[in-house]
């Protein structure tokens, strides 16, 4: 007999359930297996996201190891977007949105169904948060295994990634780049399945998810075309019925001190500005409310030890030889930076996940006692422009821009600011200032990949700033500040600047400053009126009026 205390009981034990299996049996479930525990795997297969296209057969192997270790493996869909190929058109304004769609249909698939555990599948930006969300939310036994990121690609005799085809795109533009060397950038970046290969979003997510203990070791690394990527995933599909076994759920695991670890790591690593969104995202699902000014005090005593594309020219193809995250989190505990009392999906502390990791390669993970830089890769920067918050990755900024002053360029879509800079009417010293592109203002927060990479590739990347409140792609780097808040759509100051008002950036103090006085600023608020959203109908209508802050992880209210 099953045991009482599985949830499946109320979908298969009993009269009462009979029409339940009735159903069941209609999909060739045997007895036996009604008997077992039912696992959910929430796979977000697609054929239209590279990081995604190998996700069969990382689910299959799950199943196996689910099946391998008397449970009973039930396959469920996830949607994802593809941020590379919705960059740069209206696409874009659904690639944060979709983080909530895939949190929301997770928890109704997962209720609906009464699984007793979930094996998550995911492998890009919005779905790796988005089932972590679910998870959270769910608290029902849970594991995340990912589907690996994508090799590097090669070109020019040189290791390439995303982050260099879009800069490709602006010298090509610029006319620094010839046609044949565009189609050799186009034909061979992106050469593998895989998240794409550098620490973008959705690599930092999938190494986060390890540091948070909700993956095992080598979920956030292990290239998605390696055999042992495939038997991660079984070794996951097992590993989730231990969880069942002892009822060890995902808020027992992701608790106050394990996103402060996180947070940690994230400066140790370098990762996405985007984890300033969803890390306080995940932690609101847990009931812990995670200020992202926190930030600043972790980067002051957390040293850089990683310079993954685009920051620099390794990808996680080397970390993973370097011995992957786990290493990571062994060098950074030198400096008893970590909780490693705390409880993973591997059933064991972080203190033993980690006891045997070993640093191979102290270039790619430079010793804390030789970092890339003394404080951590993210600052949070505040000030008149931004009274509430604003994001840069500070170790993908060249030193001489750390700080910088000049007069403001200002456009109030992506569009019109990518036509500006391929027409050459961005000049040295310019701070060219993008709003109504917040999360209500977009709606959806877009990424500004492509005008940050046009900069660099016409090779302004050290002589031109970007603000914005919207956000930046793990791809983005140079002298970027993102997720200003309040947003123009709120009539946060970012709405009322003009062309020509001077702006200041001091990163290392952390500060963003519009150089304006309070009185001519009063005067413009007098007949200020906010541009409404430029898409108002279905999805996206909902979420605008939903949608909170992004200095508070932009959730829904």
């Amino acid at each position: 007999m099953k045991d009482k205390k599985l949830r499946s009981n109320a979908v298969t034990t009993g009269v009462a359930a009979a029409p339940a299996r009735s159903l069941f049996r209609a999909l060739g479930l045997t007895d036996e297996e009604m008997e077992r525990p039912i696992v959910g795997v929430v796979s977000s297969f697609n054929e239209i996201i590279p990081g995604h296209m190998n996700l069969d057969k990382i689910t299959d192997a799950v199943k196996a190891g689910v099946r391998m270790a008397g449970g009973t493996p039930i396959e469920v869909p996830a949607i994802a977007v593809c941020d590379g190929i919705a960059m740069g058109h209206v696409g874009m304004k659904y690639s944060l949105v979709t983080r909530d769609l895939i949190a929301d249909s997770t928890e109704a698939l997962a209720l609906a169904h009464a699984f007793d555990g979930l094996v998550m599948i995911p492998n890009c930006d919005k779905n790796v948060p988005g089932l972590l969300m679910a998870a959270a939310r769910l608290n029902i036994p849970t594991i995340v295994v990912s589907g690996g990121p994508m090799m590097a690609g090669h070109v020019e005799g040189k290791k390439s990634s995303l982050s260099t085809m879009f800069e490709a795109v602006g010298a090509y533009k610029a006319g620094t780049m010839d046609e044949e060397t565009f189609r050799d950038y186009e034909c061979n970046t992106c050469p593998t399945c895989g998240s794409c290969s550098g620490m973008y979003t959705a690599n930092s997510m999938n190494c986060l998810t390890e540091v948070l203990g909700m993956g095992l070791r080598g979920n956030g690394t292990i290239p998605a075309v390696y055999s042992e990527r495939i038997r991660l995933a079984k070794m996951a599909g097992m590993q989730i019925m231990e969880l069942i076994e002892n009822d060890i759920k995902p808020r027992d695991i992701m608790t106050e001190d394990a996103f402060i670890n996180a947070l940690t790591m994230d400066m140790a690593l370098g990762c996405s500005t985007n984890s300033m969104l969803h890390l306080p995202a995940i932690a609101h699902e847990c009931g812990v409310d995670l200020d992202t000014e926190v930030a600043n005090e972790i980067s002051a005593k957390t040293p850089n030890l990683c310079h993954l594309a685009p920051a620099g020219r390794t990808y996680m193809e080397d970390l993973n030889e370097a011995g992957g995250i786990y290493a990571v989190m062994k060098e950074i505990d030198k400096l008893g930076l970590l909780n490693t009392d705390l409880m993973t999906v591997t059933g064991k502390t972080i203190a033993e996940n980690i006891k045997d990791a070993e640093n191979l390669d102290n270039e790619i993970i430079r010793d804390v006692e030789n970092p890339f830089s003394k404080t951590g890769g993210i600052a949070v920067l505040r000030g008149s422009l931004a009274p509430e918050t604003a994001v840069v990755k500070q170790s993908a900024v060249a030193p001489s821009m750390l700080t910088f002053e000049g007069p403001a360029r200002v456009f109030d879509s992506e569009e019109a600011a990518q036509e500006a800079i391929d027409n050459g009417e961005i000049n040295e010293g310019d701070v060219v200032v993008i709003r109504y592109v917040g999360p209500k203002g977009g709606p959806g927060m877009p990424e500004m990949l492509n005008p940050t990479s046009a900069i660099m590739g016409m090779g302004l990347g050290e002589k031109v700033a970007l603000i914005t409140d919207g956000r930046f792609s793990g791809a983005t780097r140079g002298a970027c500040v993102g997720h200003v808040c309040p947003e123009a759509a709120q009539g946060g100051p970012i709405a009322l600047v003009e062309d020509g008002d001077m702006i200041s950036i001091d990163i290392p103090n952390h500060k963003l400053d519009l150089l304006v006085d309070e009185d001519v600023l009063e005067e413009r608020k007098k007949n200020f009126v906010p541009k409404p959203p430029n898409i108002d109908t279905g999805y996206l209508k909902r979420y605008a009026k939903l949608v909170g802050d992004s200095n508070k992880g932009a959730v829904l209210n």
